[in-house]
């Protein structure tokens, strides 16, 4: 593949991707959007190998968010047996590749059990992998996590004045996980849609037309040449 005007040097240690477009996809060729959920598959492993292919140590990905409970039954139906048939089908196959499987999000009574079973055998089988991390954000909300984090603290009686950044920090659902330093959304769109609100502070944001069934490892590359065009500041100026 062609990795072509990348800076080994300045690979972003940590990417995560807003993976929208799926049901416009399937709409633009008469299918029914669950269509465009199974394209995505395809997509996620491209992306996937070629963030292994730079060296990426961090993968997040929305796969779920806590709005999608919003969408038809059918479609919900759908999307949490692809995900378990995604987990079943794929884990090895990322085991093999050294990738750790992770998740982000709430384990309410909302996911079905068999799903919560599904991710905890992929997260036990990959727990020592070490060579990227693949998060999948599910059943997650930005606000979500934070309200979580607070919540914990409270139940832990922190009193007021102990509560920080720091305090926080330590109660997101993995507070091991670096910030992302780029975030990738697909399709046109220009929202952050409650993804990883506390953690992408100072991200940068590359917004593409391409609906995510047709993103491939050749887009990420382009995501992460723009990314090095940037000069970070994290707030401060070059004097």
């Amino acid at each position: 593949m062609d990795l072509d005007r990348i800076d080994p040097r300045r690979i972003p240690v940590h990417i995560a991707c807003v993976m929208d477009g799926n049901g416009r996809w399937a709409q633009k060729r008469g299918l029914p959007r669950t269509e465009g959920h199974a394209a995505g598959e395809e997509a996620l492993f491209d992306a996937v190998e070629g963030a292994l292919e730079l060296g990426v140590r961090w993968l997040t990905v929305y796969a779920f968010s806590t709005e999608n409970w919003k969408r038809p039954v059918d479609e919900v139906r759908y999307l949490m047996g692809f995900n378990e048939r995604l987990l079943t089908n794929r884990r090895d196959e990322l085991h093999q590749k050294g990738v750790r499987v992770r998740f982000a999000g709430r384990r309410d009574w909302r996911v079905p059990k068999r799903v919560l079973k599904r991710m905890d055998e992929a997260v036990e089988l990959t727990e020592r992998n070490r060579r990227m991390t693949l998060t999948f954000a599910f059943n997650y909300g930005g606000r979500a996590e934070i309200v979580d984090a607070v919540r914990a603290l409270v139940a832990e009686g922190t009193p007021a004045e102990r509560i920080d950044e720091k305090a926080i920090h330590s109660r997101l659902y993995h507070p091991d996980m670096p910030d992302p330093d780029l975030v990738v959304r697909t399709s046109g769109e220009f929202r952050i849609s409650n993804f990883l609100l506390w953690e992408l502070a100072y991200s940068e944001l590359v917004f593409t037309d391409v609906l995510w069934p047709d993103f491939r490892r050749e887009h990420l590359f382009e995501a992460v040449r723009e990314f090095q065009r940037r000069d970070r500041r994290f707030g401060g100026v070059e004097l």
